[in-house]
């Protein structure tokens, strides 16, 4: 039996990264406006009509957008914070998105477990929400006429709408506020002859879906009357305890995750109602491996016996994963055999709803080239045999804190420093783009590299900073530099995701077992240390990080890969130290993002993921001070495991959360010293010392100014000089105002 298909959104920056480029041209005054919506509109055409062309029967349309989904249900139903109302258009749009003189941008944090980040909306206690649909409304008019009936408006329900806000009053009573808002767009769609419209709706399958029960049921008893069928999509992970009564719910149909969880399980034990639809996401939305027919068909063919009204889709949208692996001929035959980007996933989804009528051949096919693969990437006896060996105390420093603490450099009190990387000019990007062409040999390349890392030094000198780093010039990205100097890694020229906004990353591929061949950091960091007298520190990802921000194997447990960095960066580490280095961060941005969103699997994650950053830092001497950065994470519900962690300094993000970060670290009595990042690097507004100094006065009233250190909320790459520069000697000065005013002197 054929299915019918469909889709929940594709990837938005363009092919080529057009959306990226027209936005930077945009905010350099280098474009209009006009220009900028004209790129915007060719990536959505070019979106719709691939995927119509790859046979899909629903596709989703409305995902598009300038910098971020959420931000645009943010603007269309009118809740936008006080500080931004005076404003209007894109100004207003990108001053929430990036900050403007003296108003700061909405925070920004991680889309559920990805690597995607949204802005959180704000809503006070007596916010009234004001729809404009207008520009919505017209994108679906348009869709309609290339796409026909196929366009699928997808939606922001209002209940995950709010789950993700920082709120002020009753959840129920901002419920009952938009609500009349969603009736009166499907209103207008209905007057459109929408065929249906998607409502997105991930939230239900977080621990806080067992407590939506009466807003979700409210909100779709509502809605369904206006006669729209409303499809909800529910992905990355499984209804749970929900299941039950979220299939009971008055829609014309539910989306279900079948590549995470168990809702195949929960399928056959409560079965499904016969009249609604079941979305089966069976290729999986956020991995680009291809389907493996052995494991997909069985699932296929079980979801048959409990309803037969099935429709095949993606698992999640496909915006987590790049366009097309077609386009990777640089890759060895057998690994990009089994890649499948979006374009491919399309067809597999095509290809699974048509399961094996007809397609034997290329089923056989599928497993001929997985069973190429195995061959290809075998496993590393020595990595397995290192593994193996690690004990409990492999994971410990030779000394607890208390007692290594006064070995370690001793600095002035509120010691400046920054979380690593600076300004990737066009000219640093070039030399990248030279080496590889040919243009310039290795030793001139590195050459340029050292010129960059004196001048950085220079800099950091001259504004005063404590403690310093070389600047990372010679790495594309914290993940995908080590990746490259990895055993196990693969990386595509192509393979670019959004991140936020303009920011596009290529996420490696780990397809194998993971080794060091050689010391990756050293050079580049005995470079920056004969350059000064102050301390320059070591600067290396952390094992968790590279795992979520990487496309991982899908044969071997995320556990076990973690592990094999960590075995790689421990060898980092101890030639680091023997280089000369006396503090080396590693950096952990990305451990909150992998939590699992049932709590009841967050301990098992943890337990794994501190032991491998205790097993890449369990090397370091007492002498040696362990950094580690965590940026845009909320530490209050996992602080015992971030005490586990052990390390001396954890520097946070603080300057969009309104110090909620620092607040939570305080009350969990946090002893470790605490890096407060006083200003948001994600926006190019320069902040006031008057400014640093009102947050650093915050954090001192939270946490003895002997644990304080002083640094920005995250890496300075994406920012220019010229802001760089005037930042960080208003931060320096700031800390040493606080110095003076609290006669701070050194330990």
């Amino acid at each position: 039996m054929t299915l019918a298909t469909a889709t929940l959104g594709y990837p938005r920056i363009g092919k080529n990264r057009e959306l990226k480029k027209a936005l930077e041209a945009f905010w350099g005054q280098k474009s209009d406006e006009a220009t900028l919506r004209q790129t915007v509109q060719q990536i959505r055409l070019a979106n719709w009509q691939t995927q119509k062309d790859a046979g899909i029967d629903h596709i989703g349309i409305g995902d598009m957008s300038l910098y971020d989904w959420v931000l645009d249900w943010i603007g269309r139903l009118g809740l936008i914070p006080q500080r931004f109302q005076h404003l209007a258009g894109l100004d207003q749009y990108f001053a929430m998105a990036r900050g403007r003189e003296g108003i700061p941008a909405l925070e920004m944090t991680k889309w559920f477990d990805t690597n995607y980040h949204y802005l959180v909306p704000e809503i006070a206690a007596d916010m009234e929400p004001k729809a404009d649909f207008a520009e919505f409304l017209a994108v679906v008019d348009h869709a309609q006429r290339v796409l026909g009936s196929r366009a699928v408006p997808m939606i922001l329900s209002p209940v995950t709408l709010l789950c993700l806000s920082r709120r002020e009053g009753d959840f129920l009573a901002h419920l009952h506020r938009l609500l009349p808002l969603y009736r009166e767009l499907l209103t207008q769609l209905a007057a459109r002859g929408t065929a249906e419209v998607q409502f997105h709706e991930p939230i239900l399958v977080t621990s806080q879906g067992v407590g939506l029960r009466t807003a979700i049921e409210t909100t779709y008893t509502e809605l369904a009357a206006v006669g729209v069928p409303i499809q909800v999509m529910t992905y990355f992970d499984d209804l749970g305890d929900t299941y039950p009564w979220v299939v009971a719910l008055p829609v014309a149909g539910i989306g279900l995750d079948f590549t995470r969880g168990r809702n195949l399980e929960l399928l056959q034990k409560y079965g499904f109602p016969s009249d609604k639809t079941l979305g089966v996401g069976l290729v999986d939305g956020r991995n680009i491996w291809k389907i493996r027919p052995q494991r997909v068909m069985p699932i296929r063919e079980a979801i048959q016996k409990v309803t037969k009204n099935l429709r095949l889709q993606p698992s999640a949208s496909l915006q987590f994963i790049p366009y097309s692996a077609q386009r990777e001929t640089n890759l060895p035959a057998p690994l990009r055999q089994v890649l499948s980007f979006a374009e491919q996933k399309l067809a597999e989804v095509v290809l699974l709803a048509h399961g094996g009528e007809g397609n034997a051949e290329k089923l056989a096919c599928l497993e001929a080239q997985w069973q190429a693969f195995a061959q290809f990437s075998p496993a590393n006896p020595t990595v397995r045999e290192r593994l193996h060996q690690v004990t409990p105390q492999t994971l410990e420093r030779a000394l607890p804190y208390e007692q290594r603490r006064p070995l370690q450099p001793q600095l002035p009190p509120l010691p400046t420093t920054t979380i690593g990387s600076f300004p990737q000019t066009s000219e640093v990007r070039q030399l990248r783009v030279k080496r590889k062409r040919g243009e310039i040999t290795q030793a001139e390349y590195e050459a340029a590299i050292d010129a960059e890392i004196a001048r950085c030094i220079r800099y950091q000198e001259e504004a005063g900073l404590d403690v310093l780093v070389h600047g990372e010039f010679e790495r594309t990205d914290m993940v995908e530099f080590f990746g490259q100097q990895l055993a196990g890694f693969a990386f595509t020229e192509h393979g670019w995701v959004q991140s936020y906004g303009s920011r596009c990353v290529r996420p490696p591929i780990i397809y194998a077992d993971v080794a060091r061949p050689q010391p990756m950091t050293v050079r580049e960091f005995r470079v920056a240390q004969s350059l000064t007298q102050k301390i320059v520190k070591g600067m290396l990802t952390g094992p968790v990080t590279m795992i979520n921000w990487s496309f991982t194997r899908d044969d071997l447990p995320r556990r076990e890969q973690a592990l094999q960095i960590a075995l790689a960066l421990r060898d980092e580490v101890a030639d680091l130290e023997a280089a000369g280095a006396k503090m080396v961060q590693i950096d952990e941005p990305a451990l909150r993002e992998g939590l699992p969103l049932k709590r009841e699997r967050w301990d098992e994650y943890l337990s794994w993921a501190v032991d491998a950053f205790r097993l890449a830092a369990g090397v370091a001497k007492p002498e040696t001070q362990i950094h580690t950065h965590m940026c845009y994470s909320e530490f209050g519900d996992i602080m015992p495991h971030i005490e586990r962690l052990d390390a001396d300094v954890l520097s946070i993000e603080n300057s969009r959360s309104n110090n909620e970060t620092l607040w939570q670290i305080t009350r969990a009595g946090y002893k470790h010293q605490v890096g407060n990042g006083v200003y948001d690097v994600h926006s190019p507004v320069v902040p006031t010392v008057a400014q640093m100094v009102h947050q650093l006065k915050s954090g001192i009233a939270h946490l003895p100014l002997q644990q304080i250190w002083v640094n920005p909320d995250c890496g300075l790459k994406t920012r220019r000089w010229e802001e760089v520069i005037p930042a960080l000697k208003n931060m320096v000065a700031a800390a040493k105002i606080l110095r003076e005013e609290t006669h701070a002197t050194p330990e």
